[in-house]
């Protein structure tokens, strides 16, 4: 199998793991981890944690996760870890296009966050679960924990209803000082615990895209895009900064939405490379390139004299068919002249279970699919 091939991070949960997950789902008289409130669900977890790592190993993954399958949600649950969060069930999910490109598909309502304190990131239970996986994987497996960025989080608390801090906080800048803290409350103590890669998951940087039509910045033309990018930008590079000198390798994802095998909007890669491509200066890029959205792979070449790795989210983790195999090859030909062939892999552009639903395919399918990224790879980079 081919070293060269990666995957973003989430899995399908397994039925029995789905049974607890429902039930998190329609509560908000819950505290995370939510062991205590559901008999049963902290064992359930955990062997489905170690069965997804035997899976990983047995498909020869170079980088192993736990699928996902600690979390509900890809972003919310680290915030419920830290201290001073609070969730609730919000009275409207999340909206994302329905397959059609069309109407208007909402998501699940436990998406909603209040801030009740003062924020810390003090033995956050993701720490636990980096343990876990570890345990499962053995001391010579590369292991990375996902996490959303700090940027993506400040992001919603300024523009997402669902997200409210004036209980706690007066001050916006009171908030995002502690936040970042928070962060790096958990980004030592995982260090600590033998971390080895951090992935920051990223859902907003095609918002800065002018070729984004569902970005909230064309409603308010006050908004200094430019300068707001470059804040977000700042902050991302002081955690990774942070994190990089604690000895971790830093990493990102981004995306444009992925639930259900739904999207959230669109917005080229090439509008804002110069900003979250050219000037985060993140170890790895995961970047989702499955279709037109993202534009012209020329944006590639803010990476010509970097020494990030980038890796082509070329094929879907949305469908239930395998990849066009040919398109595939055709833009990694195209990307080994923009960059070098040897910076560059390959996965799908999102994870499979971005939420514990899950996007529309069997288990069986997304391992099928999996088991293609190899092949391309082995093909394109006979390693």
């Amino acid at each position: 199998m081919s070293k060269r091939f990666d995957i973003v991070g989430s899995l399908l949960r397994p039925d029995e793991l789905l049974t607890y997950k429902r039930k998190i789902e329609e509560r908000e008289d819950i505290i995370y981890p939510f062991y205590t409130d559901f008999e049963g669900y902290e064992t359930v977890e955990h062997e489905a944690i170690n069965d997804v790592v035997k899976k990983q190993i047995a498909a020869e993954l170079a980088v192993i996760s736990d699928g996902e399958f600690s979390k509900s949600i890809w972003h919310l649950d680290f915030l419920w870890g830290l201290t001073g969060i609070q969730r609730y069930i919000a009275d409207k999910g999340m909206i994302f296009k329905e397959k059609d490109g069309q109407k208007a598909f909402e998501t699940r309502r436990d998406m909603g966050i209040k801030v009740i304190g003062k924020l810390n990131g003090h033995h956050h239970h993701f720490v636990e679960i980096f343990k876990k996986i570890k345990a499962a994987a053995g001391d010579d497996q590369a292991i990375k924990i996902c996490i959303p960025s700090p940027s993506h989080v400040y992001f919603d608390f300024i523009w997402h209803p669902n997200f409210n801090y004036e209980a706690a906080y007066d001050i916006e800048q009171t908030l995002k000082e502690d936040l970042i803290s928070a962060y790096k409350d958990f980004v030592l103590e995982y260090a600590q615990a033998g971390g080895q890669i951090l992935q920051l998951d990223d859902c907003r940087w095609a918002m800065f895209a002018d070729d984004n039509p569902a970005s909230p910045f064309h409603e308010n033309a006050d908004i200094n895009t430019l300068a707001l990018a470059e804040e977000f930008i700042a902050y991302n590079n002081e955690l990774i900064a942070f994190a990089k000198a604690q000895g971790l390798k830093v990493w990102t994802h981004n995306c444009r939405g992925n639930y259900r095998s739904r999207h959230m909007s669109t917005g080229s890669y090439e509008k804002i490379s110069d900003l979250f491509l050219g000037q985060q200066n993140y170890d790895r890029f995961f970047l989702e390139w499955d279709d037109e959205r993202a534009g012209s792979l020329k944006a590639l070449e803010v990476f010509k004299d970097k020494e990030a790795e980038v890796v082509l989210g070329l094929l879907s983790s949305k469908t239930n068919t395998l990849d066009d195999e040919e398109r595939v090859l055709n833009a990694l030909n195209e990307a080994a002249t923009l960059i070098p062939k040897e910076r560059l892999l390959l996965s799908h552009q999102c994870g499979f279970a971005s939420t514990d639903h899950g996007n529309e395919l069997t288990e069986d399918e997304q391992w099928k699919k999996i088991a293609q990224g190899q092949k391309i790879a082995q093909a394109f980079w006979g390693e």
